[in-house]
């Protein structure tokens, strides 16, 4: 499953989401713990941008000797694991803007990273889900996870991943489709907008393996605006 991303900049939330971006920086390659933006409604029904944690839980909250990696829940099982459940229920919905995602694809007999994106270049987004922490200093910050689904009958995300393994698929989600995913409050109805996107609308091409970069410290203080109902 994916474990790091190219997060859409600040033109691209601008002129494609029609956000104003979060004051906060985030890396042009996203990796665990790392801050990148995500979308939610606001309190008039409005897109906005928030920054938050690549991470559901972020390690500065685990107990030591914990590493959890909580970048994907799974569909089948998001509302059954204490991790995602009650943010499940509570309709805790975000969409995480994006230029591209990796995947490892084996057919060479090696794993080899694949860059995975929209045929037309454009940036998009995929369907996570989001909660809020509170930090020792009395803020609050957000975290976030990327949604998969089954992808096995997929003709493009069939072929990452180990042979043998199932295979998973984050859940590109139309532009048209952004508020009703966003505005869902219902677990099944949510449920049932978790679809595959077309193949034939997806493009994917070898990209090298760059170092993860060392995570940018997170600035619990990410509203600026309103901050989003709990």
């Amino acid at each position: 499953m994916c474990v790091n991303y190219l997060p859409a900049n600040r033109q691209q939330l601008r002129e494609h989401f029609g956000v104003t971006p979060p004051d906060n920086d985030w890396p042009d390659e996203c990796w665990q713990d790392h801050a990148a933006p995500i979308l939610l409604l606001d309190n008039n029904g409005q897109l906005q941008a928030y920054a938050a944690n690549y991470g559901f839980i972020p390690r500065r909250h685990q107990r030591d000797g914990m590493r959890l990696t909580t970048l994907n829940a799974r569909d089948d099982t998001v509302a059954l694991r204490p991790t995602w459940r009650e943010a499940w229920q509570r309709g805790q919905l975000c969409l995480v803007p994006m230029q591209a995602f990796f995947e490892p694809c084996y057919e060479a007999g090696r794993a080899v990273r694949h860059r995975i994106a929209l045929a037309d270049g454009q940036p998009f987004a995929v369907a996570g889900l989001w909660r809020r922490w509170q930090e020792p200093d009395g803020s609050s910050s957000l975290a976030f996870a990327q949604l998969t689904i089954n992808a096995d009958d997929h003709p493009l995300m069939r072929r990452m991943h180990r042979p043998g393994e199932e295979k998973r698929s984050l859940v590109i989600v139309p532009r048209g489709q952004y508020g009703r995913w966003l505005g869902c409050r219902q677990p099944a109805s949510a449920a049932r907008l978790l679809l595959p996107y077309p193949a034939g609308l997806m493009a994917d091409c070898p990209a090298p393996l760059r170092p993860a970069p060392a995570a940018q410290p997170f600035t619990p203080d990410l509203f600026g605006a309103d901050p989003p109902p709990a």
